[in-house]
């Protein structure tokens, strides 16, 4: 009789909204990759999203407060987003 063991299911990557603006954004039906992309590659197109969506201002003013270092957030790279915080 062959064993068997039963894995435990997988947990969705896909965080979960937490603030209303979240809800709407353009982000939660592309998928992280899209905004998170790999080191040296173009972030123009999700930056191109960012620009079309109604929670854009909010999405920046989360990233800023939550000190957010990685991926496209309120239309901003990591890099402006860093130089808007120096000011």
């Amino acid at each position: 009789m062959p064993i068997t063991k039963t894995l435990p299911p997988i947990p969705s990557t896909a965080p979960t909204p937490a603030t209303p603006w979240q809800w709407d954004a353009l982000c939660a039906q592309t998928g992280p990759d899209f905004f998170f992309p790999e080191p040296g590659t173009s972030v123009r197109d999700a930056k191109r999203l960012c620009g079309a969506c109604e929670g854009r201002a909010a999405c920046l003013e989360y990233a800023l407060a939550n000190d957010e270092r990685f991926g496209v957030w309120g239309g901003l790279s990591e890099q402006e987003r860093k130089a808007l915080r120096r000011g």
